[in-house]
């Protein structure tokens, strides 16, 4: 079964490109092609949309407001020409961030992710996916540091501070585990218990309880079980 798509963006250009990317792919049906956020609105109450493509720089309403805006949301790729909204972008949950120009490579590689499939040919990208650049400031010692989100393995509390720890060191900063998980984007981060956060790609295993990551095991709490448990078996052959 295809998925219905459509393309959102004020680049008559951008547009056309996207356009023959997607008819270029048996698994996609473009149902429409809108200029801005308001016109996607429209379309969206006439069609059924299974993934949409969408810039963030536009009139009226950028992309990221246009995300916020929606009651329920469909699939969403990122399509644009700015690194710096990455990290409010994954915070909303998007599948990823495509920088323009988009090679078809590039737009391949994502369509597999959406698919969750391997059935076409990979193609190497030589740019480095942009989560990986993405990162944050916490605030320790009265310096606010910057933290590579790619670079955290697992973050654990301690009542009123935190230690957020990557291969190389660690950072110990006055947070509450809470607020910093409103900080990280779910799609990289998962809350497996009252005391720890993970990083979804650093898991090396886990059982019906515990999670491991680089060696080290930790509890899944109870509250987290199943919500926990669902998101690490998407991965599962």
């Amino acid at each position: 079964m295809k998925l219905n798509c459509v393309i959102i963006d004020d680049e008559p250009l951008a547009l056309d490109l996207l356009e023959t990317h997607i008819t270029a792919i048996n698994d996609l049906n473009l149902v429409g092609k809108c200029q801005n956020a308001l016109e996607a609105m429209n379309l969206l109450r006439k069609e059924s949309v299974d993934l949409i493509f969408l810039d963030i720089q536009m009139p009226t309403l950028t992309g990221i407001d246009f995300i916020k805006s929606l009651s329920k949301r469909p699939k969403i790729i990122m399509t644009t020409a700015y690194k710096e909204y990455a990290y409010d972008a994954f915070q909303l949950d998007v599948l990823d961030y495509l920088l323009k120009p988009i090679t078809f490579g590039r737009f391949l590689k994502s369509i597999n992710k959406v698919l969750n499939r391997d059935n076409y040919p990979q193609i190497q990208e030589e740019s480095t996916p942009i989560f990986e650049e993405a990162f944050i400031y916490l605030k320790s010692e009265r310096k606010s540091i910057k933290v590579v989100l790619k670079d955290i393995q697992f973050i654990e509390s301690y009542k009123d501070y935190v230690k957020v720890n990557s291969k190389d060191k660690t950072l110990t900063v006055h947070h509450r585990i809470s607020s910093l998980e409103e900080k990280l984007p779910g799609s990289l981060f998962l809350r497996i218990h009252r005391s720890f956060i993970i990083a979804k790609n650093k898991v090396n295993a886990f059982t019906s309880s515990t999670v491991e990551v680089d060696g080290k095991t930790f509890p899944i709490g109870r509250h987290y079980k199943e919500k926990v448990l669902q998101a690490l078996q998407e991965k599962m052959i």
